[in-house]
């Protein structure tokens, strides 16, 4: 194996997660060019050992060792394919810092994923989880993943159709590891307008003429906004938002509105509707809550939060508490968000 390709033992990941868990790997290897992904996985077949991709580590919860071999995705660029009236068509490194990109897309008059900033993570993973926020989803931006396939030895460029997309979800998290996402492609339309109509969006501008709103003001809202409401995890360790927003028929919403005439929910489609996990959380009277070295964020039940020296049980531990008595309150199963790595 060539020295760019050895791996390293005994890696610490306290700086790759954003719980702030203190993490060792058994085995680690900064990824910086593709080239490096197929050697890399032959070694840890041989050695019959599992691995697993890590980016920021922004939405992962990981125990105090991790077994295997744990690949550091530091692949970093931005490559403009096409510009011109219809779109603007990106290519981006799978380890590129996610805000980043949002802000360098802004700075370029790129427009279309400003309500996505400030969510932390890298490129690679954005795909994977689906990435939302503010009535967004990145799938919608989204032509295609270029990735290593595992299974098959061979790289492979997946669609948006291949990549199966849903709320939170992907072909990524039903096959975990069998793709390294090495790269993004971007497709931005020139032809753009603000978003504004989810509920916090639409305070700040409090009415305004869509047209009169410009992409930056945007960024610089939804910043504003994530600012006041979430931990900076490099004060406080945290994961984002721990569960993901149920969504429910209809028919189940009614019965639970006769009961909670102020439920928070939002239609999801004809027959479906989201309900907001935090309004549900905090109605068990978790916000702010304490609990050794974990707890619930005050400003937004939905956050779990580690202030240091805890431990993944700890966390798992408040996580069940929440949603049994969610189940219990409204009979309604919260979903975690961050994928949980053995």
């Amino acid at each position: 194996m060539n020295s760019d390709c050895k791996p390293l033992a005994n890696y610490p990941l306290r700086e790759r997660n954003t719980l702030g868990f203190e993490v060792i790997a058994q085995w680690a290897l900064p990824i910086t060019q593709a080239e490096q992904i197929p050697q890399a996985i032959t070694w840890a077949k041989n050695a019959g050992l599992p691995h697993r991709i890590l980016g920021g580590g922004s939405n992962v919860v990981l125990p105090a060792r991790l077994h295997g071999l744990t690949l550091l995705m530091d692949i970093d660029f931005i490559e403009v394919l096409e510009n011109h009236a219809a779109k603007t068509r990106l290519r981006v490194g799978a380890g590129a810092n996610w805000h980043d990109f949002v802000r360098w897309t802004l700075d370029q008059n790129y427009r279309g994923l400003e309500n996505l900033a400030l969510i932390p993570g890298t490129v690679g993973a954005a795909p994977i989880q689906n990435i939302g926020a503010y009535g967004v989803e990145v799938k919608e931006y989204i032509d295609a993943v270029e990735a290593y396939d595992c299974q098959t030895n061979q790289w492979v460029s997946l669609s948006k159709t291949d990549c199966q997309f849903s709320y939170r979800h992907s072909i990524f998290k039903d096959e975990p590891n069998r793709f390294v996402i090495t790269a993004v492609i971007f497709d931005l339309p020139k032809v753009w307008q603000p978003r504004v109509s989810y509920a916090d969006l639409a305070n700040h501008f409090d009415n305004r003429a869509i047209e009169t709103i410009a992409a930056q003001e945007v960024f610089d809202a939804v910043c504003a906004i994530r600012t006041q409401k979430l931990p900076d995890p490099k004060v406080i360790g945290n994961v984002g938002s721990f569960f993901q927003n149920p969504v429910i028929s209809n028919q189940q919403l009614r019965s639970l509105k006769a009961q909670f005439p102020q439920i928070v929910s939002y239609p999801e489609s004809t027959t479906h509707s989201k309900l907001a996990a935090g309004w549900l959380i905090d109605q068990c009277g978790f916000k702010g809550m304490q609990t050794g070295n974990v707890g619930v964020h005050d400003k937004q039940a939905l956050v779990l939060t580690h202030r240091g020296g805890g431990n993944v049980g700890e966390l798992l531990g408040l996580a069940g508490q929440i949603q049994k008595r969610v189940k219990e309150t409204f009979g309604v199963d919260l979903i975690p968000e961050p994928i949980f790595f053995n």
